[in-house]
């Protein structure tokens, strides 16, 4: 006797993930300027100017995945050398 092949209704789409579906902790803004070596209103202005990625939790507070924060700082650290080098 062979098995009787089941039908599957097709699946909808999953949602996108979300940014705190990982393991990753969220950072607060001075854990980010720690990690980031520069003051926290250095790390506030840049979120008013929306040159750092970040996320806004229940309104007011700002938090940063530090998987988001790397390819930042890697930029950041590349445009710091290439300003101290081209100013000597």
């Amino acid at each position: 006797m062979s098995p009787i092949p089941i039908e599957h209704e097709p699946r909808a789409p999953l949602p996108p993930p979300s940014p705190f579906a990982t393991d990753e902790i969220p950072l607060t803004v001075k854990q980010a300027a720690i990690y980031l070596g520069v003051s926290q209103q250095t790390v506030y202005l840049w979120v008013e100017r929306r040159q750092i990625p970040h996320l806004r939790v229940m309104g007011r507070n700002i938090r940063f995945l530090k998987s988001e924060l790397e390819p930042f700082r890697a930029k950041f650290k590349q445009e710091m050398e290439n300003g101290k080098t081209s100013k000597a």
